[in-house]
């Protein structure tokens, strides 16, 4: 199962970046804060601080990853062209 789906680019969301150190990925319905934890490290290679999820009513689950202090959101959100 891939648990990650794709980012968001809205504009609180890119705000969140550079505000909070926080990328916000929507991922699968059934997805744990583990499986979104695992997959998002290795695909990144980035450690994670924490993980908030926000069930959406459309089957899908928002969630706020929030990065370890060495690593920047910033440049993950180069890498996947979100600024």
């Amino acid at each position: 199962m891939r648990v990650l789906k794709y980012p968001m680019a809205t504009e609180k969301a890119v705000g969140m970046v550079d505000k909070s150190n926080t990328i916000i990925y929507v991922t699968d319905f059934r997805a744990s804060k583990t499986d979104i934890r695992k997959e998002f490290e290795e695909t990144f290679n980035v450690k994670v601080d924490r993980i908030n999820t926000v069930n959406m009513p459309s089957n899908v689950k928002k969630a706020f990853i929030k990065l370890k202090q060495p690593y920047k959101a910033s440049d993950i959100a180069i890498k996947l062209k979100l600024v």
